[in-house]
């Protein structure tokens, strides 16, 4: 049995270090590494448990396969799962938030990142393209596409985020006119999870409120990213750029830009990008204090989504049976989609709309979405010619 899971963590490893470009991606990698190779569940169950991540908040392809390491060997081997698939990128993305003080100390210049952020804005605009053409199916869906993209366009406050998802979540079941969505089901959850997951919310919130560590405020941070975003990393680019560039300004807009950017070349979750972010902003005193700011990124942004998932899928079967938790789904990703083409508009107004940087986003969105090229392909070249010119 304990070869067995070592071999599965294994997979988990070559999934970890082979899966680039988001969720959608991810789950690529793992169809073919766990499903078709090594036959750890069949396509139906994968499909399923993708739906499931899809309706809950946080990560949604790190919820997939620690869900798939939940069903072979419980929570211990759910969570090695999450080491063995998160720690790599986590740990390169820290190393990443010293990047001005290591290229100081190699006496290069930061003019080789110029490109970075018109990439970055790039990708963005093609995620909510991709995302906008899946999820606009009829009038409602573009209304609400529309209304989070206008809405959050406008409104920059941490409080819109979660309530025009919400909101989206309502209209849809609301419009559906269907009945009895909220049928009974007999559950049995594992309630300490839940438990958990609440106290780690209210408490670093009053921990925040009264201690005003800068550590203990990064974690609420991104323990509230990780329990407000609904659909992957994409998604929780508005939230965090509003927060930690427009209102606590943390970083600059050019240095959210350039870890969004690099994280794009790198294998694994994309949430990762919090311990470049919780690094950055924890930056002024102390390799230690960043270290801790780093640590405290990455693991709020994933703590929630692996205590909800642990939740949830004990009781998956009879939750499928919930008609009004499918039924939200449509409106909430209708939404997200919206939110990310706003902070594609945003990124690319705060990113300077000179010629240049209008051109390299234009070119690289052509790249995307003509050519397909990999990722980290794109994030080599753009670093070449950074160097170039």
């Amino acid at each position: 049995m304990e070869s067995k899971k070592s071999t599965y963590l294994k997979d988990v490893l070559i999934c970890s270090l082979g899966a680039y470009g988001g969720p959608e991606a991810h789950y690529g990698v793992f169809t073919d590494q766990l499903v078709l190779k090594k036959k750890y569940l069949t396509e139906e169950e994968l499909i399923e448990l993708i739906a499931l991540t899809g309706i809950l908040p946080g990560p949604s392809s790190t919820q997939t396969i620690v869900a798939i390491g939940y069903k072979l060997g419980g929570p211990v081997l759910a969570l090695l799962t999450m080491l063995v698939w998160s720690v790599p990128v986590l740990v390169f993305m820290t190393v990443l938030s010293f990047i001005s003080q290591i290229f100081s100390a190699l006496h290069v210049s930061n003019d080789i990142l110029k490109f970075i952020g018109p990439m970055a804005v790039a990708f963005v605009l093609t995620a909510a393209f991709n995302i906008g053409k899946k999820v606009m199916k009829d009038a409602v869906t573009i209304l609400l596409f529309l209304f989070g993209l206008i809405t959050t366009y406008f409104i920059h406050e941490p409080w819109i985020y979660p309530l025009v998802l919400l909101s989206g979540g309502v209209v849809s079941i609301f419009v559906s006119k269907e009945k009895n969505i909220w049928n009974h089901v007999k559950l049995d959850p594992p309630w300490r999870y839940l438990i958990s997951f609440f106290v780690f919310a209210v408490g670093s919130l009053a921990m925040s409120l009264i201690w005003k560590n800068q550590i203990i405020i990064l974690f609420e941070h991104f323990y509230r990213y990780g329990y407000l975003v609904i659909g992957g990393g994409q998604v929780v680019v508005p939230f965090m750029y509003s927060e930690l560039v427009e209102i606590s300004r943390s970083m600059t807009n050019q240095e959210f830009l350039t870890g969004y950017g690099l994280v794009q070349g790198l294998p694994g979750p994309m949430f990762s990008f919090a311990a470049y972010a919780g690094g950055m902003s924890a930056r002024g005193n102390g390799v230690l204090h960043q270290i801790l700011g780093a640590l405290a990124g990455g693991i709020g942004i994933f703590l929630p989504g692996i205590l909800l998932i642990f939740f949830v899928y004990p009781v998956w079967e009879k939750l499928k049976q919930i008609k009004g938790i499918r039924l939200s789904l449509k409106g909430i990703t209708s939404v997200a989609g919206g939110l990310i083409a706003a902070s594609g508009l945003l990124l690319l107004q705060k990113n300077g709309l000179t010629f240049t940087a209008l051109f390299y986003t234009l070119f690289v969105c052509i790249l995307i979405l003509t050519r397909k090229i990999p990722a980290p392909l794109i994030v080599i070249l753009t670093l070449i010619c950074g160097l170039l010119f």
